[in-house]
């Protein structure tokens, strides 16, 4: 029987993207940033949809796109622009909305 050998997966993710700092692993890793805050922007949506029992259609109609449209937002399958976001959540019924800059302040959206 041959002895088995464990890794880190770090080393894993090492071999496969490149070491911290090297512009492959920051190219990876702002594009895992990106994919994981559509996600929760898209659940955000999901769920205030959801609480107002729309269907995706409901919503589309309500700012005028289509529900292939709603359906990419809520599964954090495209980018969302800021004039969309604030349509999507205005026609959810929420007025108002503030982004949170940590040291730099915060910012009312809409």
């Amino acid at each position: 029987m041959s002895k088995m050998t464990f890794r880190p997966a770090d080393s894993l993710v090492d071999d496969v993207w490149g070491k911290r700092g090297t512009p492959d692993r920051d190219a990876m890793e702002t594009r895992l940033k990106e994919e994981a805050d559509a996600y929760f922007i898209g659940e955000a949506i999901k769920s205030a949809r959801l609480q107002q029992h729309l269907t995706q259609e409901e919503l589309g109609e309500r700012i005028g796109v289509k529900r292939a449209q709603i359906c990419k937002l809520e599964n954090g399958k495209c980018s969302i622009t800021l004039s969309t976001m604030s349509k999507v959540f205005r026609a959810l019924g929420i007025s108002s909305a503030i982004l949170d800059l940590g040291t730099a302040g915060k910012v009312v959206l809409w």
